[in-house]
């Protein structure tokens, strides 16, 4: 991952809509989430549904607004 957070207060996975765990969110460089995912991730899940969506967001993101590595 590159980037990963912890909500210690739970306000932020109230705002992002979280119910249950485990949830994985797909985030784009403005912030808005983009993918979310429910359950636990496993092989199939991250090389058919995640890193997909995670390569989508970055042939699309401008060089000049990507986050820097």
């Amino acid at each position: 991952y590159q980037r990963t957070g912890a909500d210690r207060t739970g306000r932020v996975g109230i705002d992002f809509g979280v119910y249950g765990v485990p949830e994985t969110f797909v985030v784009d460089h403005n912030g808005k989430i983009q993918m979310k995912f429910i359950g636990p991730v496993d092989r199939n899940a991250l090389d058919t549904q995640i890193l997909p969506k995670v390569k989508a967001l970055q042939a699309a993101v401008p060089p000049q607004t990507a986050a820097p590595k």
